[in-house]
């Protein structure tokens, strides 16, 4: 595990501490979550990006094309 130093604004840093508090976490594990979450929600950007690349008009016809041509149950209708 490594070490970091972390300078924060001290208004940030006592709002990190009342969540931290409120939560029943350390500051330590309440910025560790906070770093995950925002590291997972740039790679699943990063992810949906690169599959969008490689999709197309063609491919989406041709998955569509596959789907039954029957009614929805009753509890999907809208």
């Amino acid at each position: 595990m490594s070490t970091i130093s972390l300078r924060l604004p001290d208004s940030l840093h006592e709002t990190v501490r009342k969540l931290a508090e409120q939560e029943n976490v350390s500051i330590n594990h309440l910025i560790t979550l906070a770093v995950a979450e925002k590291v997972s929600a740039l790679m699943t950007e990063d992810y949906l990006r690169e599959r969008a690349e490689r999709g197309g008009r063609d491919k989406f016809l041709a998955a569509m094309s596959k789907v039954p041509d029957v009614e929805p149950d009753e509890e999907d209708r809208l």
